[in-house]
């Protein structure tokens, strides 16, 4: 979508990172993709998904089982009041936003680069050292 196909109303910006960008918002819209759905619970804000293809409709039902998300729009029943409707839900329900940052903290805390490692150190041993 390039910035003469939107109204003055919306921002258009070429790119910025998911974990800086994130944390400011209420709440996010997207596909529904692995990374990105990692990147919203990781911020601890309400995930409105979208999802298109392969693993996002997973995803959006994953979220919205756990709480941290409303129902998922199928991009072929996507409509303004459906879209409105679930980012209503996802910035005004309360026990959403607290399960999401319970959620997002857990995350943080994981440390999961740190258990990956111990796991493979686990089953095949330090790496060998020298020549």
């Amino acid at each position: 979508m390039g910035a003469k196909n939107v109204p003055d109303t919306v921002f258009v910006i070429g790119s910025a990172p998911h974990s800086w960008l994130f944390p400011r918002m209420a709440a996010v819209v997207h596909h529904g993709g692995a990374g990105t759905t990692a990147e919203g619970l990781r911020a601890g804000i309400p995930n409105v998904i979208v999802p298109f293809v392969l693993d996002q409709p997973f995803w959006g039902a994953r979220l919205k089982a756990l709480g941290v998300g409303p129902d998922p729009i199928p991009h072929k029943s996507l409509s303004a009041d459906r879209l409105a409707r679930a980012i209503q839900i996802a910035i005004t329900n309360s026990d959403m936003r607290q399960r999401t940052r319970s959620l997002g903290a857990a995350i943080l805390s994981e440390k999961g680069t740190r258990r990956a490692v111990e796991i493979v150190k686990t089953y095949f041993g330090e790496p060998a050292t020298g020549n």
